[in-house]
Parts: structure tokens; sequence; C-alpha cells
């Protein structure tokens, strides 16, 4: 049976163009500087994957799909640590209701982006199929209480339905969104657009796409976390970033300026020849490419070699002074983060010690959460868990306090 809002959802025949500009062309007077920042952008972000030893590339990337999730639920008014987070991972959710949906939403977040993360969007993420995949598996994922959403009108609650398009007609603050029936046609419009573009220019046009994405509004709820995957598996392609940071980070700590919006109309003649602001839309790719490049240089910082190494042999030595770890369990860190990864056939050396001495200490270690292997027999890799942020990787997110 169709619903109500289906059969009265018209398109009132609105132009595309009402979304222009949405590229800042080689012509523009504002190009220059945003080209430079791209390049910038590309280069740090090369340079800060390639820094990193292959082994730890998947022990970050799991890390950053925790904090970036906890960040997107947080512009989202959704506060859910990453600890609590960990443990949805674990199934081990709270026995409040409330806190129990928010970590299942965490957890679907995260399963969205390994899914993107593992190319599962690769060369789809600008086309309306692959937008409309991003929300139909989020949603699918999601208890029933969070499907739901109010409309601030007629106080009518409204269903979501994974993956559908919106037939209702919205309002964002002053926005006024387009007619439900016509968002088909601008997704249309933006796939073109968006998907044709050259490297650089993508990497530009990545800011755009994600305002422009939030601007059609095409889903009834959840815009603005779909916006921000589809960001994240735009860059994940452009830069091959590995998925080793995160502009969800620097978007929720610069929530004011992110949520402000640049889709003023055009102001003056100077003001480009769309129908929306072109010094707007530049300013919010200035700041937009801004963040992601202080994102990067901050990972980078957290991932100094040395600076990480003498973090986490510090806690493994208070650890043990503390009888939390068996003695010698720092030196099978030591060499994890000197190796990248560490062949459990070479423990008993490292440790000087028998093997089942040795096996005692690593299983200490994986109990702790800092360890971890693929299967029994496979080399041991480095784990960053939540609970240790504050001592291992200072600022990546508040420490939890209850």
């Amino acid at each position: 049976m169709r619903d109500k809002a289906d059969i009265l959802a018209v398109d009132r025949g609105e132009s595309t163009s009402l979304m222009e500009p949405m590229l800042i062309t080689e012509s523009s007077r504002f190009r220059g500087g945003l080209t430079d920042l791209a390049l910038e952008l590309a280069q740090k972000s090369a340079g800060f994957r390639r820094s990193l030893p292959e082994s730890l590339l998947t022990s970050l990337a799991d890390l950053v799909r925790s904090m970036n999730c906890y960040y997107s639920n947080l512009i989202e008014g959704h506060d859910t640590h990453p600890v609590d987070i960990e443990r949805a991972l674990k199934n081990d959710y709270s026995k409040d209701t409330r806190k129990r949906d928010l970590q299942m939403e965490a957890k679907a977040h995260i399963a969205v982006q390994k899914w993107i993360d593992g190319g599962g969007l690769s060369g789809r993420a600008v086309s309306s199929e692959g937008i409309r995949e991003i929300h139909s598996r989020f949603c699918n994922e999601l208890p029933e209480d969070l499907l739901w959403v109010e409309d601030p009108d007629t106080k009518e609650r409204v269903h979501v339905v994974p993956g559908k398009l919106r037939t209702r007609d919205v309002a964002v603050g002053d926005h006024v969104g387009i007619s439900p029936a016509a968002v088909p046609r601008f997704l249309g419009r933006f796939e073109q657009v968006y998907g044709a573009v050259s490297k650089t220019e993508s990497i530009v046009g990545a800011a755009a796409a994600h305002h422009r994405l939030v601007w059609i509004h095409p889903f009834m709820d959840g815009n603005g976390r779909v916006a921000r995957l589809m960001s994240h598996a735009m860059l994940l392609e452009m830069l091959d970033t590995g998925a080793v940071w995160s502009v969800a980070r620097g978007l929720a700590r610069n929530v004011g300026a992110y949520m402000a919006a640049c889709d003023a109309e055009r102001r003056k003649d100077l003001d480009g020849r769309g129908h929306l602001s072109e010094e707007a839309l530049a300013a919010f790719t200035r700041f937009f490419l801004g963040i992601c490049l202080d994102q990067v240089v901050f990972m980078e910082g957290l991932m100094q070699p040395e600076r990480l190494r003498a973090r986490i042999l510090l806690w493994a030595e208070e650890e043990t002074r503390l009888e939390q770890l068996p003695q010698k369990a720092g030196n099978i860190l030591e060499a994890v983060l000197y190796r990248g990864d560490l062949p459990r056939a070479d423990v008993a050396a490292v440790v000087g010690a028998v093997d089942r001495h040795a096996r005692r200490i690593v299983s200490a270690l994986i109990e702790r959460g800092v360890l971890s292997a693929e299967g029994p027999r496979a080399p041991l890799r480095l784990v960053f868990p939540a609970a240790l942020a504050s001592r291992w990787r200072p600022g990546l997110f508040p420490e939890k306090t209850d």
C-alpha cells in the first residue's frame, strides 16, 4: 500500500540551476587559493599514509572509524563515547534503552564506513544509487525507535524508510527544500557534475558536493550523516587516504562554522553567475579543505613514531609496576612498534622466556585489547583501544567520565 505522502508528492518543476554554482571553476577569482590548498592536502595526506608501517594501517583505520562515528554522531546531538562504541562492536550493550539505541546507531555507522573503506562505494560515491545505498545500509541496522522523525509543523511522526527518497516537503532553518518529486532530477544533475571532474577538481569539489547534497536534502532524515560518509568515500578514493584520518572530527570541533549555511543567493554582479552565492561556496570550500588538512596534521602528530612509542611504553611500564600486566609485556609492545607486526615464533626470543611464559604475556596483552591477530598462528599487531585514548593518543576525543 502506498503512503499518502507518496501520492501527494509533486514535482513543482524547479530548474536544477537553482543549486548552481556547483563547482568553483578555473575562471573563478577564488580558484587559485583553493587549488593550492587542495594540492597541499593531497601531498600531506599521501606523506602521512606512506609514513605508517603497513601493519599499522588496519589498526589505525579501525580506530578512525570509531572516532569518525563518535564525532559524526556528536554533530547530530548523539553523544556515544568510543568506549561504548567498542562495547557495542562486541555486542555489549547498555541496559538503558536510549543508550543501547545510540550504541546500535554507532555500530551501524561503523559497519557502513567499513564497507566504504573496503571499496564498497568505489567509483559510485556521488551516484544516486551509491548515496541511496549509504542511507539504506545505515538505516537497515537502526533500532525501530530511531527510524521515526517528527514534522516540526504538524508534529506528525514520519517513518524513515531505508534508502527511500523523501516524499514530503522540508524546511531546514531558512532553507526550503526542493519539491520531493524533484529530488531524483537534482540527484541526477549532482551525479552528472561531480562524477565527471578531474582528480584535482574533485578535491576542490568535494566540499561543494558535501554542501549541495545536504541542500538537496534527499531523505527525510540522515542527510548530514550520509553527506559525511559520502565525503569520506570521495576523499578515500581521491587521496588514497587509507582511511587513517577523518574530516568528521574537525567538523564537529567547528560545528558552528560547519552548520552555517553557504546556500545564500547570489549577492551582487561579482558573486558568480549561478543562483546561489559563489563567494559563500568558496568560503565553505576553504573551510572544509582547511579542516581536512588540520586533521591530517593532527593525526600525523599523534602517530609520530618516537612519541607514540614513548607513550605506549610508559603505559606498559606503569601497568607492569601495578601488576596489571606481566613482566616483559613492554618488550612485546616495543617489538611490535618497531617491526609493525610480530610473528608468534619470535615472541619467546623477544621476552627471553620459554614459550609457555611468552604465551601468557601475549594473552594478557590481547585481553587488555592492545594486541590482536587474525588467527591463533597469525602475527600479532597493535590495537588502539578507545579506553586508552587519553594515554596513547591524547586529544583524539574526550575522556569517558561515567
